[in-house]
């Protein structure tokens, strides 16, 4: 899978099937999108393609206030390139210049000169161009390509989509979000230095770097985490430490069970695998030490069974 930044021109495609989308938390809805794009453009010869924007639109129009994001876009990338379904991901810049473009012009511009789009499959509720006026009926008619509409995927009997696993993860239902996305939840991001006020108390953490302003969950959590020294259980913390910081920044901090070593500039990978509880302020360090304990005391519990099921 080759990735490509920037304009398409350059790349001297000759023809390609194509989707369009976010991809956010590449989802199994995106899944069975991307499967089905290779069985067609397998029959028809072609390589296939996905158009994905970044930042994503919705941030960029709520900029104030942005909905969380599932995935970084190394993330997404990882995820896609592990289906091995796509041959190009053409990433565009959305802009204020992109996002006044008409229906008409991304068709013609982007579709027909740019990645000379000869098979389309969209999602049953794509919307495109300035003022969202493009939709089926108007790439139908398109004679340059075909397009097909695929219908949503049911997950447990709801559609699945990103806005789904988000409410999902908001709410603290890890299951319901995990069977969404066909895997664990997970944050990928480099250690970096915190106040290294765990080690103080016999937890130290790992903290780890958030490359978006809003998480996508919050609390305290049992993880999986995976390091260049190898895969650790832990306990994770996700939220904003009330009980030691006034600031209103997210932090990602999680204690590792049986490990030692240093992992600082290093990228982690923490895979959320069940809600303990949600994060809270305790009135004094001795307090949050005791429930700290507890927190750990719950994790190993949880993993020493998980480990029993999957032996």
């Amino acid at each position: 899978m080759q990735v490509f930044l920037g304009d398409p021109r350059r790349f001297g495609l000759a023809g390609c099937a194509l989707t369009i989308g976010n991809f956010d938390g590449v989802h199994l809805g995106h899944q069975h999108m991307l499967q089905r794009l290779k069985e067609e453009a397998k029959a028809r010869s072609l390589p296939t393609a996905l158009l994905t924007f970044e930042p994503h639109p919705r941030e960029f129009f709520t900029r104030s206030n942005p909905p969380a994001r599932l995935s970084t876009l190394r993330d997404k990338f990882a995820f896609l390139r592990e289906l091995g379904l796509l041959d190009y991901v053409f990433v565009f810049r959305f802009n204020q210049r992109f996002s006044g473009m008409s229906a008409d012009a991304f068709i013609r511009d982007v579709l027909v000169r740019d990645l000379k789009t000869r098979y389309l499959l969209i999602g049953d509720d794509f919307q495109f161009g300035a003022a969202r006026k493009g939709n089926f009926d108007l790439l139908s008619a398109c004679p340059d390509f075909v397009t097909e509409a695929m219908p949503s995927v049911l997950v447990q009997g709801e559609r699945a989509s990103s806005t789904l696993v988000r409410e999902r993860l908001a709410l603290g239902d890890l299951d319901a979000a995990n069977a969404l996305l066909g895997r664990c939840y997970q944050i990928s991001g480099k250690v970096m230095h915190g106040k290294k006020l765990g080690r103080t108390i016999g937890f130290p953490t790992i903290n780890v770097h958030l490359p978006h302003l809003k998480p996508a969950l919050q609390g305290v959590f049992v993880v999986e985490v995976e390091t260049p020294l190898g895969r650790k259980g832990g306990v994770a913390s996700l939220g904003l430490n009330p009980t030691v910081s006034t600031s209103s920044d997210y932090k990602l901090e999680a204690h590792l069970f049986d490990f030692s070593g240093d992992l600082y500039g290093q990228r982690v990978t923490v895979r959320f695998l069940k809600k303990l509880r949600d994060e809270e302020r305790y009135d004094n360090l001795p307090a949050l030490v005791a429930q700290i304990e507890r927190d750990a005391a719950s994790a190993h519990t949880y993993l020493t069974s998980l480990q029993r099921e999957q032996a």
